[in-house]
């Protein structure tokens, strides 16, 4: 069958444009958390994902892209809501993986990130596209999240069905991993690789020249490629994993794909998301247990594949799955992490796609991995779990989401546990937080973390503290924060009125005033 996958991004930018030409290393930040992400580096056994350890862990990311688009940054940072409040959301969803795409544009000396919003995000003027990855890497890393880096495009001008292109050549691709697994060797946030999004097969050239898994062909041979570039990686930095998705056809595009004859068509799927040839050509790495396949899935929002239309969906869909990629955990020959997968959820038969796919990655500690497309609401055939204004969440699909998340265990930054009076008959009982997570002459911005830790859920939840005076709010997010005097209160927004027994909310806020702070009187009312 021919596959078509366009992506298309909203041309909608309210954009702040910040330069820089510099670039600066990142030190080591918190090893991941005991929990979904595990404790230290990561390694594989058999088809699981274990920490240093030999806990298994299970990565249940999101993808926040940007990076590999001409702002060469992540989008959002032109919202309302600052970037360490969004990271926050994504944490407190339980979104414990962060799958980052980027361009190789990005990475050049003096690339220049746009589109960052100087006055919510002050802290990130003048800062390079590699300064503001570092930044919301040692963010990530302090709420136990994990990071996979993804090469997304070899330039900012789109996706390619090869790992290079002429302005991007191998040498160039592998060049920028090895520095990449230089500058974070041994930040133990960052896990991996992700090779090369989606290689695929020509759209419309009937001739076998896109990227085919097995064939031989050393400037097609997807599988011989991720060798040579995972083997490059792993020299510098031994601790990563490599990540490595499939094709769309194992041939690269033979002509009777587009013969009109089905009887003699290739068994082809979606960009990247077809590794039924990897059973038998296997991506052969020189340090053991660093392998993890992961291929891409979509709904019909994307495009729509046959098995959509056959008449025993979506009872067809496990089976094809199974072809495709999911033999190969079942087999235990390796892992999966099924780095994108998305949908609108404007079709019924999406929504059922989304629930069985689900189900099928299975539950716990114990199921495949994954990063869903994507955080970023200005992903044309998908959306995102943000909606337009960064802030608001699309509850329909993470409610969808939300039984297969296993949050982040951990981070905070400078946190200090807060004792809690002995709460009022009606009102939950609780914990809190007070973190100063940045500040700038003149302001700072700060997280309060609350958790229920009553038996039942906690309706229409509010907490109350004071802050020296002379503080004056600026703005606030995951909540509905307003000043009376010294006094701040935080009351639960319209879409999240509720906080179920165990769960934790990060209300975020911005202030003028005195730049170092502390909180006192924190109460749950």
């Amino acid at each position: 069958m021919k596959v078509l996958r366009v992506r298309r991004w909203s041309a909608a930018l309210a954009a702040l444009v910040v330069t820089s030409a510099l670039a600066v290393a990142l030190g080591s930040s918190p090893a991941g958390a005991a929990g979904g992400t595990g404790t230290g580096y990561l390694r594989t056994s058999g088809n699981k994902i274990v920490d240093s350890t030999g806990a298994t862990v299970r990565l249940t990311g999101i993808n926040w892209f940007g990076m590999e688009t001409d702002n060469k940054t992540f989008h959002g940072l032109w919202s309302s809501n600052p970037w360490r409040g969004q990271i926050d959301k994504m944490a407190s969803l339980g979104y414990n993986t962060l799958r980052v795409p980027f361009s190789n544009d990005a990475l050049k000396p003096g690339a220049v990130a746009s589109g960052v919003n100087d006055f919510v995000n002050p802290d990130l003027v003048g800062n390079s596209p590699l300064q503001i990855l570092d930044k919301v890497i040692a963010y990530a890393g302090s709420k136990g999240m994990r990071i996979i880096l993804d090469r997304h495009r070899p330039t900012a001008a789109g996706q390619s069905p090869l790992w290079y292109v002429a302005a991007t050549p191998e040498s160039t691709w592998i060049n920028d991993w090895k520095a990449l697994a230089q500058r974070y060797a041994g930040n133990t946030t960052v896990i991996g690789a992700d090779l090369h999004n989606e290689p695929h097969a020509e759209g419309t050239n009937p001739a076998a020249t896109g990227a085919c898994w097995g064939c031989g062909d050393t400037a097609r041979d997807w599988r011989l490629a991720a060798e040579r570039a995972g083997n490059a990686v792993l020299s510098v930095n031994p601790n990563w994993l490599i990540f490595v998705e499939g094709v769309s056809c194992p041939s690269g595009g033979l002509s009777n794909v587009w013969d009109n004859d089905p009887s003699n068509d290739e068994d082809c799927g979606w960009w990247g998301g077809n590794l039924s040839k990897a059973g038998e050509f296997p991506v052969r790495l020189n340090v053991a247990n660093r392998l993890v396949y992961s291929p891409h899935d979509y709904a019909t929002s994307v495009y729509r594949q046959t098995w959509f239309d056959a008449p025993d969906y979506p009872a067809n869909m496990p089976a094809i799955w199974d072809r495709y990629w999911g033999y190969l955990y079942r087999q235990n020959i390796a892992p999966i992490m099924l780095g994108e997968f998305g949908t609108t959820m404007q079709a019924a038969v999406d929504k059922v796609w989304l629930q069985e796919l689900m189900k099928y990655l299975g539950t716990g500690v114990n199921g495949m991995s994954f990063t869903y497309w994507s955080w970023n609401p200005n992903s044309g055939d998908t959306g995102g779990i943000a909606k337009d204004d960064w802030i608001s969440i699309n509850q329909d699909k993470q409610d969808i989401l939300q039984p297969y998340l296993i949050p982040p265990v951990g981070g905070g930054g400078t946190s200090t546990p807060t004792p809690t009076p002995t709460p009022t008959p009606g009102t939950a009982a609780c914990e809190t937080s007070y973190a100063l997570t940045n500040s700038w002459q003149g302001g700072f911005q700060a997280a309060l973390t609350v958790k229920n830790t009553g038996t039942s859920t906690w309706n229409n939840w509010s907490v109350r503290w004071t802050l020296p005076s002379g503080v004056t709010l600026g703005s606030g997010w995951n909540a509905t924060v307003t000043q009376s005097g010294t006094t701040f209160t935080a009351k639960a927004p319209s879409h999240a009125a509720n906080l179920a027994a165990g769960q934790s909310v990060v209300v975020g806020f911005t202030a003028n005033g005195p730049s170092t702070p502390g909180a006192s009187g924190i109460t749950c009312v």
